[in-house]
């Protein structure tokens, strides 16, 4: 990212890994700030004892704005009436950020009209202190898509009518983690590292563009064993049939707990691959509430054996794009969906 300063996107829980953890090991690292999507979200952090500027991406309900305040939150502002009422509860100076719609279509003041909207909260709200400017992406992780380029071409010819007017503030972000990886134009004054942060490429296109990491695994240990004959079924549906002698591992991890039941035998493909003793091992049946079956054939499982859903065991490994594929849906989900009873323990803080 350099020379941009890295902001570390910590949303939902930092995508299902654990916010407070995340973020305090990236401000550790050298992160210079944090973001995320809800007040309650940066109340959170600030609950867990971290300092330095937290950045919530949009507008947030009126009623939240003292919160917002007394966390010390810097809140996103692309309405005058929001603006307004940040400026009736907050002291002067408080530093803000507007959001330009570039073309995402989502939030933000359309950035035909950015400009004169920066110069009007200046006026009308003197006590804010305009902090920073940005967008958003829509089509970063595809390389080949012109939408990029249109995008920041909008956000320059914002920060030139700004220039022109005197008003352009000190930070400007476009990037997310695409973007940071494939358009180094994007980068500005900082970078929304989201996805990237915990190692997962923002789409197959981008894979390669850097050295990433998974930070999570899931695991779960073997609850029961038991052998199971020829002819025999499991799970709800009886939807596996055992075409021989072999053994199932009762695991207790469930849909409850962001294992899709789609992770289990379906009726066109058999269940998704759990790691057991370092080899892959097909769940059976349909994935319930609170456990899971694996076909561990004739290996020496016992109780208490360690299973890996997501992550390394041996020379083997299973990733959250893995999980995608299967599922047909992004790696952001999988990550997103762990469910809030799992606990997360940080290893080599």
């Amino acid at each position: 990212a350099a020379p941009a300063d890295v902001w570390a996107v910590v949303k939902a829980d930092g995508y299902g890994h654990g916010a407070a953890a995340i973020a305090r090991a990236a401000l550790g690292a050298g992160a210079r700030g944090l973001a995320v999507a809800l007040v309650e979200e940066g109340v959170a952090l600030r609950d867990a004892g971290l300092a330095g500027p937290i950045l919530v991406l949009s507008e947030q309900p009126v009623e939240q704005v003292p919160e917002l305040v007394a966390a010390n939150l810097t809140p996103t502002v692309y309405t005058a009436a929001y603006a307004a009422a940040l400026a009736a509860h907050a002291p002067a100076g408080f530093p803000v950020h507007v959001k330009i719609d570039t073309g995402m279509q989502r939030v933000g003041v359309p950035d035909t009209d950015a400009a004169a909207f920066v110069s009007s909260l200046g006026e009308q709200t003197p006590s804010l202190a305009i902090a920073g400017v940005f967008t958003h992406l829509a089509c970063a992780d595809d390389p080949a898509h012109p939408a990029t380029v249109e995008q920041l071409d909008r956000l320059g010819a914002v920060l030139a009518e700004l220039d022109r007017a005197g008003r352009r503030p000190p930070l400007v972000h476009a990037a997310n983690s695409a973007g940071l990886l494939a358009w180094p134009g994007a980068r500005h004054s900082l970078v929304r590292t989201g996805i990237a942060l915990y190692g997962i490429s923002p789409s197959a296109a981008l894979d390669g563009l850097a050295e990433l990491r998974p930070v999570l695994s899931l695991k779960a240990r073997v609850a029961v064993v038991k052998r199971v004959g020829p002819g025999s079924r499991v799970s709800y549906g009886w939807r596996h049939e055992f075409a021989a002698p072999t053994s199932v591992a009762t695991v207790p991890l469930g849909y409850a707990d962001g294992v899709p039941r789609r992770m289990g035998t379906l009726p066109d493909r058999p269940g998704a691959d759990v790691l057991v003793g370092g080899r892959p091992c097909p769940i059976v049946g349909v994935v319930t509430m609170d456990q899971l079956m694996v076909d561990v054939g004739d290996a020496p499982v016992a109780v208490g054996d360690e299973v890996v859903l997501l992550g390394r065991q041996g020379t083997a490994a299973i990733t959250a794009a893995d999980w995608a594929d299967r599922l047909g849906v992004i790696p952001y989900e999988v990550v997103c969906g762990i469910g809030k009873r799992i606990a997360r323990h940080v290893v080599n803080p």
